[in-house]
């Protein structure tokens, strides 16, 4: 049985990159829209991936920039994986010859099948809360909205946290899970032990898993 995977976001800080990999994160996520709280100054993150060890994904979330600015990002900034959480279709995703994620809003009505569908090329679907503010809500959404047969990996966000990963994991089984504010003291500034906690949680969740697979 797979282990989920986590991506800590909006890293804006060496000591929250090291308390992320520390406890064991897959990927760090770097923030480049700039009315976001956790957004980053090119300069800020090429520094911060540096840093970033071997087989951790450093993923860059943009919201409908102008492909010129995401290239010019792309040329300072060691970036693995993209992460468009705007109003991009997969032409626009596909233009800068990177892996990429595609997320989606969920809120009544959206049809996830046919979104999928409509990215083919993406790596994974990344589910987050509905928000005219293209998410860092930090609410959760009716996770009974995703449907079971999802042509792409799942990546479960919005409004998790230590206390209720454990049931994302155990109801959705998603192939991993982004949680940004939920590991955070402020808008921006992480928590090592917050960060300790979620992990803990996560594989606390896959253990059990685990545990009910091999009865």
């Amino acid at each position: 049985m797979q282990r989920t995977r986590v991506k800590i976001c909006g890293i804006t800080r060496s000591e929250d990159l090291a308390a992320a990999v520390a406890a064991g994160a897959d990927a760090v996520g770097f923030v480049f829209y700039p009315p976001s709280p956790r957004h980053l100054l090119v300069e800020t993150a090429a520094r911060l991936s540096r840093r970033v060890p071997p087989f951790v994904a450093r993923v860059g979330l943009f919201v409908n920039a102008e492909p010129a600015s995401v290239r010019e990002t792309l040329a300072q900034v060691q970036l693995d994986l993209l992460q468009f959480h705007g109003d991009e279709d997969a032409r626009y995703c596909e233009q800068f010859g990177r892996p990429y994620l595609k997320a989606a809003r969920v809120k009544p009505g959206i049809d996830l099948l046919e979104f999928a569908r409509a990215f083919p090329t993406a790596q994974g679907l990344l589910l987050d809360a509905w928000s005219t503010a293209y998410g860092g809500t930090g609410q959760t959404f009716d996770w009974s909205l995703i449907p079971e047969n999802l042509p792409l990996p799942v990546i479960l966000s919005g409004g998790l946290h230590a206390g209720n990963v454990g049931d994302a994991l155990v109801r959705i089984r998603p192939w991993a899970v982004d949680v940004s504010s939920g590991v955070e003291q402020a808008k921006g500034i992480k928590d090592a032990a917050k960060i300790a906690a979620f992990m803990a949680a996560v594989r606390m969740a896959d253990d059990a898993r685990q545990l009910q697979f091999a009865r």
